[in-house]
């Protein structure tokens, strides 16, 4: 599971599907048979496209808020269902996304402080290439802001 997750990563994300299935197999049904299954996973992560864009781009956002590289959430982002909210400004100017036809609004999400920051840079393997494509139109929506 962790070469499924950390290795094969989003470039295959049924790698850790297929890994997980494996580990219940064997836990199911135990060895000598588990095997199979286990072989069969093998196989598969050992042959499939590889990233560990996903698994870079969590470390790198550990990393800035370790460094204290980190701000407060955007007023508009902030809980605007409590008695007194609304006088801090929490909420206000808040587009909802599935109101648009894309589910993206663009608005800030990260804190000013990060405003900007890419964790996640997919690389062009496997089903990351989709995913980047994806990310890109989401990032043109944003940047429109």
């Amino acid at each position: 599971m962790i070469s499924a997750a950390g290795d094969v990563g989003l470039a295959d994300p049924q790698g850790l599907v297929i890994a997980t299935a494996a580990a219940a197999a064997v836990a199911f049904i135990g060895m000598p048979e588990g095997r199979i299954p286990l072989a069969e996973a093998t196989v598969y992560l050992a042959t499939t496209a590889k990233s560990n864009a996903a698994y870079a781009g969590i470390d790198a956002a550990i990393a800035d808020v370790r460094a204290g590289s980190f701000g407060r959430v955007p007023p508009h982002l902030r809980d605007a269902h409590y008695p007194g909210a609304k006088r801090l400004g929490h909420g206000k100017g808040y587009a909802y996304p599935h109101d648009n036809e894309h589910g993206i609004v663009p608005q800030q999400y990260l804190p000013d402080e990060l405003d900007g920051r890419r964790y996640y840079r997919p690389k062009n393997l496997g089903a990351e290439r989709d995913i980047s494509s994806r990310l890109e139109r989401i990032r043109r929506i944003l940047d429109g802001r």
